[in-house]
């Protein structure tokens, strides 16, 4: 059963910066990682995600140019670096893995088999 969990949330100001991350339990070769959000009152949302070799990578058009999706398979991290916060970008931020997908990424939730608990991200100032 591979774990997940999420750190580097935090208060930001508007156009600030931040680096989320997911560290896994076990060895993520061959998993494709996600990043969702779900903000209050909403529902969970992706937000982009990355193949198992971290050649392929897909973006919510939201965060298009404002956020990158990366990875460390040495490490078993998967990270998501923010840029440009918006206050609309408060949110609980999931990471999670799903094995096999062809070397594909994929932003259904549906296919995700392993989720984090999630880490809070508010833009404010």
């Amino acid at each position: 059963q591979l774990q997940l969990v999420e750190s580097g949330g935090d208060l930001v100001q508007p156009g600030g910066s931040l680096r989320l991350s997911c560290v896994a339990s076990g060895n993520l070769g061959g998993y494709a990682m996600g990043w969702f959000r779900q903000a209050p009152g909403k529902e969970r949302e992706a937000v982009s995600c990355i193949n198992w070799r971290g050649e392929t990578t897909k973006y919510a058009d939201s965060v298009k140019g404002r956020f990158t999706i990366s990875r460390d398979n040495g490490k078993n991290i998967a990270y998501l670096q923010m840029d440009y916060l918006k206050p609309e970008d408060t949110a609980v931020y999931f990471c999670a893995a799903v094995l096999g997908l062809l070397g594909q990424c994929v932003t259904s939730q549906a296919e995700y088999a392993y989720w984090g608990r999630g880490t809070h991200v508010t833009v404010s100032s």
